[in-house]
């Protein structure tokens, strides 16, 4: 609760935009400190520097920051839905002074169209970084609702001529099995290291066989410092190889 009650009296004390910018700079100083998160920088010593990287779900930028600096000679393709995070995104590249950061503000699906999306107010402090599509009338009494454009990944025009993409992250929170679906010739065809956070619940075994048994992709998770076989840890972050 003390973290509720700080994060909103920071959101009030420096306004929404400037707390998410701070916010995101604070975050990836913790990332280059190597202070958390060591799933994450295992999936980073698996891209090359030329390499090409979709970074699904970018919001704010803490993951597109790290990718760009480890792809100096390739492309950042960012995608992020909802228009206040792409700011800030757009923002802390420039920060960063990061020109191979390209960013499509569209969600991703198995469909072209539009969706419902909110972002979580709790105790009237917003949580930017758990914004999901709604996908029950009740989601949409807990926060801000955006309604935002859908594209198929497989459908991007940018991506059509790359010879090559290396990797894939994606944290959509709970629509990733959505998103690989639309995206099933470009994953065919490039065969990128996907590194995926999965809900524990019906959608991630979904996830998991669709990319064993339709892609032939075998799921590994980050274990003791290194990659082990998925045989049911409890754990979130799965990378698909």
């Amino acid at each position: 609760m003390i973290k509720v009650y700080l994060k909103l009296f920071l959101q009030k004390l420096l306004g929404f935009d400037n707390y998410l910018f701070v916010f995101a700079i604070f975050t990836i100083s913790r990332f280059r400190l190597h202070l958390k998160d060591q799933d994450f920088d295992c999936f980073l010593k698996m891209i090359p520097e030329n390499g090409h990287v979709l970074d699904i779900g970018s919001n704010i930028g803490l993951t597109a920051v790290p990718l760009a600096k480890r792809v100096s000679k390739g492309i950042v393709f960012c995608f992020e839905p909802i228009p206040l995070h792409n700011k800030t995104l757009k923002r802390i590249a420039k920060h960063y002074h990061l020109s191979n950061i390209e960013v499509f503000e569209t969600a991703l699906g198995e469909s072209k169209g539009e969706l419902t999306m909110v972002m979580p107010v709790i105790y009237h402090a917003k949580f930017q970084g758990f914004s999901h599509v709604v996908e029950k009338e009740s989601d949409k009494k807990k926060g801000e609702l955006f309604t935002v454009p859908v594209q198929r990944l497989d459908d991007i025009q940018a991506l059509q001529e790359l010879p090559k993409i290396d990797a894939i992250k994606i944290d959509v929170e709970n629509f990733e099995y959505y998103v690989l679906q639309g995206a099933e010739e470009l994953i065919k065809r490039h065969k990128p290291v996907i590194y995926c956070e999965l809900w524990n619940n019906e959608k991630r075994m979904l996830t998991i066989n669709y990319l064993k048994n339709n892609l032939g992709y075998r799921v590994r998770v980050f274990e003791n410092d290194h990659l082990v076989d998925y045989t049911g840890q409890q754990v979130s972050d799965f990378y698909f190889i």
